[in-house]
């Protein structure tokens, strides 16, 4: 391992030589605490006796090698601090951990598996100039097992159940709530203690990579959440490591988070080693396609609140890691979670940004639920909640999300927010959607918002599945279904996503009728998108340069959604006699999708781009 490059935060493969590796006859154990006065080693290899690691290099780092240790056998560092007193820590850089309460590190192989999906990784991309609609889950409440241990299914079973819905729903990647080994179910796995350990509650290292291998020669894409901020306060994991803070910062007004736990010191080469090695492993060791990185905000700014200034190492950690994460594997996804103005996120570092492929529209997300809660009477005052969106679009390569941070917490699910009863909320949620897959950026939808949940998401239960059942919920995911595969077919959507050729507004003047009207283009053929967000139905009148008529692909008022109206694949609209522009009958919550060529039509079939 490069000394120099590790203390100065400029390498990406300490996990290579730190942590736990099999030998031929053993294995030889390494972790990195200056401030010790002692390090003893505990396993099962030796009865959970103590066996002396010693100093080596600088006196930094701890060592031991210890003949017959196998993969699968439990350990532990007793790291003394220097008043005395002991504590038993899991491995910082341990491959593997046993499953809450119990906190042993398992010795891993991490060449064990054998990944087939060579062709996925040939041709994988960051999805710039392709369709990009991702399925966001976590993995222990999807769907759970009757018998299992608190019914998750493992990393196995979730494959060979997720996969064929994956594609038949039409998604193209999964984004998965972090699978670092985390000691509170409630947590969702965001106050993290194995960074470098798949949670137990889903199998092991080979579970998982036989999940992302499965995907993979199923051409779907994985994407981890990846925490980077801060890490759990339990006295086994990070926190005062050797005694002293060696991964948080020593003062509470910059080290504790608002989530009660503690941040990381990014002033440190040895933190930024770190973090940076953590998300190359994921991504080399588990061929993980690309990281959501969480709560940047909080990383930009100090304690995320943009008053107290910026964090400027942070900052330069970040772009130093998204550089060098980008440099070595071109093809992933880095998205920034990041609810701040601050600029640039998504340029190239070269360009003075912070080097992110995506990042989430949280003004977006923001204005358009706030809208969609509203009452006709006042979405006409707010009109423009709708339009704003592409005041600031072209600043940053935005990704729109319906996440589960909008489903939890006495927010209510994203059908439950929308005005009105029962009867209401399905049609208004259904242009909503249409809404949100028509507008420039990539999509991102939790689980359970296919299938019209109103109970909003808990950890501890699997989605309510039950709710196909009932007419209404049933039509809604086919609507769903019909409107991904619409989104992935036509490169309309999404071809010209971050360039300004890719939309314009036919009509954003209607505010005492609630209407809207954009064109959607991939340089060569025309989709527009129309809505009406009233409770009262319309003829309207779309002016649409140099089409005299059209064909609808997708109208979310179909009967087979739940709707009242009647369609067929030749359903078309066309100027009446010498009248300029094209009659269109908008019903209330209405949305229409309407393509300029009398040969295209939606075949309601899975499309795979």
């Amino acid at each position: 391992m490069d000394k120099y490059g590790f203390y100065t935060g400029k390498i990406f493969d300490a996990y290579e030589y730190l942590g736990c590796h099999l030998t031929g006859q053993g294995a030889v154990f390494r972790t990195f605490a200056p401030a010790a006065q002692r390090i003893a080693l505990i396993g099962e290899f030796n009865g959970w006796t103590e066996t002396e690691m010693h100093k080596i290099q600088d006196g930094h780092f701890w060592e031991c090698e210890v003949d017959g240790a196998k993969a699968g056998m439990m350990y532990k560092y007793r790291i003394y601090k220097r008043d005395g007193s002991c504590m038993d820590h899991c491995d910082p850089y341990g491959f593997g951990m046993e499953l809450r309460p119990q906190s042993a590190s398992y010795i891993r192989d991490l060449a064990a598996y054998q990944f087939h999906d060579e062709a996925w990784m040939k041709s994988r991309t960051d999805r710039k100039d392709k369709p990009l609609n991702i399925y966001e889950l976590h993995a222990g409440s999807w769907k759970t097992e009757e018998g299992a241990q608190n019914g998750w299914l493992n990393f196995r079973q979730l494959a060979d159940r997720l996969i064929p819905y994956i594609r038949e729903w039409g998604y193209h990647y999964i984004e998965l709530l972090p699978v670092s080994e985390h000691p509170s179910d409630n947590s969702w796995g965001y106050q993290n203690t194995g960074f470098f350990s798949p949670t137990a509650r889903y199998g092991t290292m080979d579970d998982f990579k036989y999940f992302v291998d499965q995907c993979h020669q199923n051409q779907i894409g994985v994407l981890l959440d990846f925490v980077l901020v801060h890490f759990a306060l339990d006295a086994y994991g990070l926190a005062d490591y050797d005694g002293t803070s060696l991964y948080e910062y020593p003062h509470t007004d910059v080290g504790d988070s608002e989530w009660g736990s503690k941040n990381f010191n990014h002033s440190r080469g040895e933190v930024c080693t770190f973090l940076q090695s953590n998300a190359n492993y994921w991504i080399k060791e588990y061929h993980i396609d690309g990281l959501r990185m969480d709560a940047i905000s909080n990383l930009i700014y100090w304690q995320g609140n943009p008053s107290r200034g910026v964090n400027s190492n942070a900052v330069n950690f970040l772009q130093y890691m998204n550089e060098g994460l980008k440099s070595m594997h071109p093809s992933i996804i880095l998205a920034a979670e990041d609810s701040t103005s601050y600029p640039n996120v998504t340029k190239p570092v070269a360009q003075g940004g912070l080097g992110f492929d995506y990042k989430w529209d949280m003004g977006w997300m923001n204005d358009t639920l706030a809208y969609m809660k509203e009452d006709t009477a006042c979405r006409k005052s707010d009109y423009h909640k709708l339009t704003f969106s592409m005041m600031y679009y072209y600043d940053e390569n935005f990704l729109l999300p319906f996440s589960h941070d909008e489903v939890v917490h006495g927010k209510a699910t994203i059908l439950q927010k929308m005005n009105g009863d029962y009867d209401q909320k399905f049609p208004q949620a259904r242009a909503l959607y249409m809404y949100m897959y028509a507008h420039p950026g990539k999509k991102l939808n939790f689980m359970g918002n296919e299938i019209g949940q109103f109970r909003e998401w808990d950890e501890k239960r699997e989605q309510d599945w039950m709710l196909l059942e009932y007419p209404l919920h049933q039509a809604f995911h086919l609507f769903m279904k019909e409107l991904n595969q619409a989104y992935g077919k036509y490169p309309a959507f999404w071809k010209l996503d971050y360039d300004r050729a890719g939309f314009r507004w036919l009509d954003c003047s209607q505010k005492g009728a609630c209407i809207y009207a954009f064109v959607r283009s991939d340089g060569s053929q025309e989709i527009a998108a129309v809505f009406n967000f009233s409770c009262q139905e319309a003829e309207y009148t779309l002016c649409w340069e140099g089409v005299q008529e059209c064909r609808l692909l997708l109208a979310s008022d179909d009967a087979r959604y739940g709707g009242t109206a009647q369609y067929d694949s030749k359903t078309h609209y066309s100027q009446a006699g010498g009248e300029a522009g094209l009659k269109i009958p908008m019903g209330a919550f209405c949305a229409k999708y309407l393509i300029a060529s009398k040969e295209d039509e939606f075949v309601s079939t899975a499309y795979y781009t």
